[in-house]
């Protein structure tokens, strides 16, 4: 219909951009509670841990956590599942599946990426480690949902880099363990290591010389043939 002989201006739609904020909000809520749920875990197990502590780690009223999450066992799982999320995340962000490392090359990297991520959320490993105390459902259901997959990924590079002469002939899943071990190492011992020497995990010098040490340790012998493929600068 002409209005003055002109054409109506269309109305402008202000519901979509507020949808995707409101979205948005939701889920950096989410994400905040799944990391506040997992340092919660972390420090008192499942059982010591409540929905109203993890809600005042936030500053929020319990409610609104169980808006999201029904249940305490619901929150556990989701918690479980968005810590993994983002160590695969970053795993394919650093070596995308198309990326031509080798075997070796892509563990160190994979590796260093769980480092990374233990170093800046140590609750993560003390999460796990709760679980690891007593046989319970749920870590027969992270083993089966998250676990498993996870080493559906490593195992046959482990294997690969075996079947080269690169890494001890051992299980694979010892070898996987070991490496969980001393990703895990400044994240378990960082309080005690403070005490005892003055050396703070949170200090990034002291990050990186660790992380070379196990770097060199574990893949040192045959970084020279990694590095041609990764990037790496060879030491001498």
């Amino acid at each position: 219909m002409l209005v003055d002989g002109k054409m109506p201006k269309p109305a402008v739609r202000r519901e979509r951009p507020r949808k995707r904020a409101e979205q948005h909000r939701s889920l950096e809520t989410r994400a905040a509670i799944l990391d506040a749920a997992i340092a919660e875990f972390a420090q008192h197990g499942f059982e010591g841990a409540s929905i109203r502590a993890i809600a005042d780690r936030l500053g929020l009223q319990h409610p609104l956590i169980t808006y999201h999450y029904r249940s305490k066992d619901i929150l556990w799982r989701a918690a479980a599942e968005h810590a993994f999320a983002q160590i695969r995340a970053g795993w394919d962000s650093s070596i995308p599946a198309n990326s031509d490392l080798s075997p070796l090359a892509r563990l160190r990297e994979e590796y260093a990426t769980l480092f990374r991520y233990t170093v800046a959320f140590p609750e993560f490993h003390r999460f796990m480690r709760q679980e690891s105390l007593s046989s319970n459902p749920r870590l027969q259901w992270v083993a089966e949902t998250v676990l498993v997959p996870l080493l559906g990924r490593l195992v046959p590079q482990i294997v690969a880099a075996q079947k080269q002469g690169l890494l001890p002939a051992v299980d694979p899943i010892l070898f996987h363990y070991m490496m969980v071990s001393l990703t895990a190492t400044l994240s378990g011992f960082g309080p005690e290591m403070q005490v005892t020497s003055g050396l703070s995990a949170r200090d990034t010098k002291v990050v990186d010389a660790y992380w070379r040490l196990v770097d060199e340790t574990v893949f040192g012998a045959h970084r020279s043939g990694a590095s041609a493929r990764d990037g790496t600068p060879r030491r001498r």
